[in-house]
């Protein structure tokens, strides 16, 4: 029997007997992704394990030619197994699965060898997608517990977004910290009873949570403001940027990092591209649009939550990906595909120029979609300040935030000249002010 065929799979009644660890991706996100998977019944835990066995593992596990996030989630997950914490007989992995050509839809194949390598042949794994790659899976995904997790993204989209647009202006330090907090432990109360997630509470939730980080005591001083696009895991992974949005706040700086519902959107959007570009039938082509509409419903209340409490709201995914054009095609849909170069436009326009594109070892797409059209980008948009960021075993966070500070001396250069003009007379320029102060 084959490897293929032989391993071990995650059975119904497994539910109630193991214990199913979650690579940490996206923190917030995640998080209330895991009261979803409690709700229905299953016993989960988010993983927080961190620290460099953590790669290291991963190195001895996988071939080192791997793709960065491969590493570290398998490194993750065998450095969690190997704490002792854990019933092994009852434990369970669960790991996404894109379904594109990314070589991130065979990360549960290497997970499954590196597994038997390290002596845990025994642990099955869960996979978690949207395209039907493994009907087994243990985790079947019904039209209701869809629906489920794209509510809880979007509540984790507008949670990261509230604390990144608050905190660094807040008067008092640790509430927006604290506000974010508070709305997930609620959150995670309302789902795990199996509320929250319907059209109508979203309608009521969403509001709410905005006007509350609206409450906080701010004072809004001008400071360098930063997107962060790249590849999925290290664009939002503290473990894969080595705490990137941390390090970007000790700079004073506001943090924009677009939104993981982004991507989910993207990849529905490409399931029609695909039957545009290269054949198809009515009912492909159609599909991607009839779900898109559904999930901007969502997305328009998000969206008005945030303006009509006064906060920086992202384009609605439609206008998102006219962002793309004349910069690159949208059958380019690899790994991140078209979307990082629309990222990276939308933050440009909409006043966050200052851009650190994060880049893991061995993503082919990455570069090319990143820092493959930075040249472009600055072409249209002059004022784009753009640094790619490589994340691999062999790179240092020291010369990681070095370039990154180099990045934003230029920003606050910049910013500096900015104030400066603002502040002068109507009519007075920088040049003229200088000269009339030398005639005085």
């Amino acid at each position: 029997m084959s490897e293929m065929q032989s391993y071990p799979k995650f059975t119904p009644d497994m539910k109630k007997t193991h214990k199913i660890l979650i690579p940490n991706m996206a923190p917030v996100q995640f998080r209330l992704m895991a009261a979803i998977m409690e709700q229905q019944g299953y016993q989960c835990e988010l993983l927080e394990n961190c620290g460099s066995q953590v790669a290291e593992l991963g190195l001895k596990y996988v071939h080192n030619d791997t793709c960065y996030p491969a590493l570290l989630v398998i490194g993750q997950f065998i450095d969690a197994l190997n704490s002792g914490k854990y019933d092994l007989d009852h434990t369970a992995l669960i790991i996404t699965q894109t379904g594109g050509g990314c070589r991130a839809s065979n990360y549960i194949h290497l997970l499954r060898k590196a597994l038997v390598k390290a002596g845990y042949g025994q642990i099955p794994v869960v996979s978690l997608n949207f395209s039907g790659l493994e009907k087994d899976s243990g985790f079947p995904m019904t039209l209701t517990t869809i629906r489920r997790l794209l509510s809880v993204i979007y509540y984790g989209d507008l949670l990261v977004t509230l604390k990144a647009q608050t905190e660094p202006y807040e008067v008092h330090k640790g509430e927006a910290e604290a506000m974010q907090e508070k709305w997930i432990k609620r959150l995670s109360e309302l789902l795990l009873a199996d509320k929250g997630w319907h059209g109508r509470e979203l309608k009521e939730n969403m509001p709410r949570i905005a006007s509350d980080f609206a409450s906080i005591e701010v004072r809004r001083t001008p400071k360098v403001k930063v997107g962060v696009v790249g590849e999925i895991y290290v664009k939002y992974s503290p473990l894969g940027n080595n705490d990137l949005e941390k390090f970007l706040a000790s700079q004073d700086c506001e943090v924009n990092v677009p939104g993981l519902m982004g991507f989910v959107q993207y990849c529905v959007y490409n399931f029609s591209e695909t039957a545009r570009l290269y054949g198809g039938n009515v009912l492909t082509l159609n599909a991607s649009s009839v779900l898109l509409k559904i999930i901007g419903k969502i997305e328009r209340v998000m969206i008005d939550s945030l303006k009509d409490n006064g906060y920086h709201a992202p384009m609605p995914f439609l206008e998102l990906v006219k962002q793309a054009n004349g910069v690159i095609s949208t059958g380019d849909k690899m790994g991140e595909g078209w979307l990082l170069t629309a990222e990276m436009v939308e933050l440009v326009k909409t006043g966050y120029e200052n851009i650190v594109c994060a880049q893991p070892f061995g993503c082919l797409p990455n570069h090319i979609c990143g820092k493959g059209v930075i040249n472009r980008i600055r072409e249209l948009y002059p004022t784009a300040n753009i640094t790619p960021i490589d994340y691999d075993p062999g790179a240092t966070r020291v010369n990681q935030e070095n370039r990154i500070k180099l990045m934003l001396a230029v920003a606050r250069e910049r910013l500096e000249q900015a104030n400066t003009e603002n502040a002068l007379p109507r009519g007075v320029t920088k040049t003229g002010a200088r000269e009339l102060s030398h005639a005085v």
